[in-house]
């Protein structure tokens, strides 16, 4: 959804000017910007209004400035932002990577290596809360994930703030030499005047990423050479105390057991970073929100909320059918090594992963899931190098179940962009020897080996009229990639989604009018056909899923998305079914309505649903919906609470006029902040499953609950160190079991 930049805006995108201060100056960050140093430095203040339309200057009203200098050891920015409504900002305290358009803040989005294709960045609110991680420039996605020590304050003043942000250079990635310069791009959000979004760069809607034009750092110096040959090792010991009770039809046991954990960063010099865990223990790690995938046997993927897979994922850069950390459950040691140059950048990881998870293997009409019954050893080595518009990569993974057998998975890949065009590829061969059986008790065995083949095409290409995108893969029935994530095997899938864009424009509701930044049109095509698999006596072409969804997307007032497709769909749920027809509407909006709701999301399909079980279709759909609150508490010195509440279900009818097949969820999340370094957490999740008698199938009826209450305090002294205590109550149905754990994790940065 996008326009391309004008060959005028990139000429005359201007600098962004840095002052290095002398050694001997120690700034402090107190958000003040009263030292010497600030009275000198350059200043840029060139704004451009990104949401909710671009093209437009930045109102003289909200003027902005930024300065950057560089000290011993760091960037330190200082931003002046005026506002002539100061009394309508709004920032709370919230949780880490929580800063949204919902609130004021500064965002940096710095580019050290220089090729436009990744970015580290961080938001600050006018609380002082962060949000940071690593943007990916080919995805257009940001992965919250990586925690850097960076500090700032903010001063809240009669027209307006000042902010201070510290960013070290031993945080940032970037070639020994040679490098190309370093870029950047800042931005500043003021959702009270509908929802503004102002940046440093004339950025477009809709450019094929969020850094598709950053401008450079100019009077950088010698900076680079004099702090590329500084090492930094950090050591972060952790120690857990857990005291658990557990009942189920054995009766009860109890457990109390001490561990210790380390983690371990190393930088010898700029393009060179070590990483390396032992014994990590991720039980105050969020559990993952509920989702449904209704009654499909597909498996959906989750987002990753560990630290250690998370360090400079950029160069990882793999779809993520190639790589899938979630494959590793609970880790003994792992370890790390990036290096980083100017055309070329490599990583290389291993990590021994305990007995006791899930291993999922594709079918076509479903995923299988086996029970990790042994210790296994995960490992990959991934190496990309840099041109002007192409990058070509290449990467070998291997997870190794000892004597049970091994996968092995080698492949290359590539990237090429020009001018709101991109094209990415990816080519994978794999042998496995790794099997799994189910008698006499569960276990893997080492099986024949058998050898498979993967391979994705993806074009995307925008201009001011279009934005369209074709995406082909052929995934072979003998493919497996045990580190990776491959909920199907044996198909072909093609996707296309065609977007006519027709602009803004104003439309007239009965006495009012309702203004639309963008609007567009939409057609999407996608199909899945079976490839032969003699071994499951699988025939070729069988269509799996076909859909025909013509729909219309905008975008409006208070960051309001919305969309609406028909679908004109068919599926099959089973080797020898039927193909059914299942039309269905499907909808969904994104918004933030009030100061206090920061956030109203909803995505439902309404219509004929396939019961993959049964193999019949019943009127059905799927719905979630998420909402956030945040409130300030009065009469407190700061305090704030916040909430997040999400709902979700999926449900079939049958023949009798109730639910044959129902998947409910229900996720509370809410948050007492006392101090940006103090909070109390209060979760509480319920999902069940249920299949009842449909009058037809005559499949046996069935109940599944698990439900999760937890309270977790947990203080931070500064980045790296923090104590927390925490207490959970889980339960599952089927079969009755009950777990309670009380917890206490001390993490301490050496």
């Amino acid at each position: 959804m996008t326009a391309l930049l004008a060959a005028g805006d990139v000429a005359a995108q201007a600098p962004l000017p840095a002052m290095l201060v002398d050694r001997s100056v120690t700034l402090r960050i107190d958000g003040a910007l009263d030292e010497d140093a600030w009275r000198t430095a350059p200043v840029f203040d060139a704004f451009h209004q990104f949401l909710p339309a671009d093209g437009k200057p930045a109102p003289a009203r909200l003027r902005t400035t930024v300065q950057l200098l560089i000290d011993d050891g760091a960037l330190v920015f200082g931003i002046r932002a005026w506002d002539d409504a100061p009394e309508r900002m709004r920032g709370t305290l919230t949780r880490r990577d929580k800063v949204g358009l919902d609130q004021d803040f500064i965002g940096i989005w710095l580019d050290p290596t220089g090729h436009g294709r990744a970015a580290q960045f961080v938001r600050v609110n006018i609380a002082g809360v962060f949000s940071d991680g690593m943007y990916r420039a080919d995805l257009d996605e940001s992965d919250l994930g990586p925690d850097f020590p960076i500090d700032a304050a903010v001063r809240r003043l009669a027209d307006g703030y000042s902010m201070e942000i510290r960013w070290p250079l031993s945080n940032l990635r970037f070639p020994y030499a040679d490098g190309k310069n370093w870029r950047v791009m800042i931005e500043r959000s003021v959702p009270h005047a509908d929802g503004l979004l102002l940046t440093s760069t004339p950025l477009k809607n809709g450019s094929l990423s969020h850094i598709a034009l950053l401008q450079d750092v100019s009077g950088m110096g010698d900076t680079v050479a004099a702090v590329r040959d500084r090492s930094f090792v950090e050591l972060k010991p952790e120690l857990t105390v857990r005291s658990s009770r557990d009942r189920d039809a054995a009766g009860r046991q109890r457990s109390d057991r001490a561990s210790a954990g380390l983690e371990i960063n190393a930088r010898p010099r700029a393009d060179w970073v070590f990483n390396a865990t032992l014994n990590p223990d991720f039980s105050q790690v969020e559990i993952d929100e509920p989702t449904s995938s209704g009654a499909s046997r597909i498996a959906l993927s989750l987002p990753e909320k560990r630290g250690f897979f998370l360090e400079s994922a950029d160069v990882l850069g793999l779809p993520l059918s190639a790589f899938y950390s979630r494959t590793v459950a609970d880790p003994e040691w792992g370890v790390r090594a990036t290096w980083r140059d100017a055309g070329a950048d490599a990583t290389a990881m291993s990590l021994r992963d305990q007995a006791g998870g899930v291993v999922l293997r594709g079918g076509a009409f479903e995923t299988s899931e086996y029970a990790q019954t042994r210790r296994t050893l995960a490992s990959m080595v991934r190496a990309r190098w840099h041109g002007e518009q192409t990058v070509m990569g290449a990467f070998v993974s291997q997870r190794s179940y000892g004597d049970a057998g091994s996968n092995e998975v080698a492949g290359v890949d590539g990237q090429w962009r020009d001018d709101g065009r991109q094209a990415l590829w990816l080519l994978m061969h794999s042998q496995t020897s790794a099997g799994f059986v189910d008698e006499p008790v569960a276990r893997s065995t080492r099986v024949a080996t058998r050898h498979g083949g993967y391979a994705l095409g993806k074009f995307t290409s925008i201009s001011e009229a279009w934005w369209n995108e074709m995406q082909l893969e052929a995934i072979t029935p003998g493919f497996v990639n045990d580190n990776g994530f491959v909920p199907q095997a044996g198909v072909l899938k093609a996707d296309l989604n065609l977007n006519r864009r027709l602009g803004g424009r104003t439309l007239a509701l009965g006495g009012a009018a309702l203004e639309l930044y963008e609007f567009e049109a939409h057609l999407g095509l996608h199909e899945i056909r079976t490839l032969a698999d003699p071994q499951r006596d699988q025939q070729a072409s069988q269509v799996v899923e076909r859909k025909l969804q013509p729909g219309i997307w905008f975008r409006a007032a208070r960051q309001t998305n919305l969309w609406a497709n028909l679908g004109f769909d068919q599926q099959r749920g089973r080797r020898v079914g039927v193909l059914h027809d299942v039309p269905a509407v499907h909808f969904g909006v994104e918004s933030s309505p009030l100061p206090w709701m920061t956030k109203l999301n909803a995505e439902v399909t309404l219509g004929r649903q396939l019961d993959v079980d049964a193999d019949r279709v019943g009127g059905g759909g799927n719905a979630i919906i998420d909402l956030g609150l945040r409130l300030p508490l009065p009469g407190t010195r700061g305090w704030s609470v916040e909430t997040d509440f999400r709902v979700n279900r999926a449900w079939v009818q049958g023949t009798l006029g109730t639910p044959a097949f129902v998947d409910n969820g229900w996720r509370a999340l809410g948050m007492l902040h006392f101090t940006a370094a103090d909070s109390l957490r209060l979760l509480a999740q319920t999902t069940s499953a249920a299949r009842r008698d449909d009058g037809v199938s005559g499949l046996e009826p069935w109940a599944d609950r698990q439900v999760h209450r937890s309270l977790l305090y947990r203080h931070l002294w500064r980045h790296g160190r923090s104590m927390s205590v925490g207490f959970s109550r889980d339960r599952t149905h089927d079969p009755d079991t009950t777990n309670t754990s009380l917890t206490v994790k001390v993490q301490w940065e050496v």
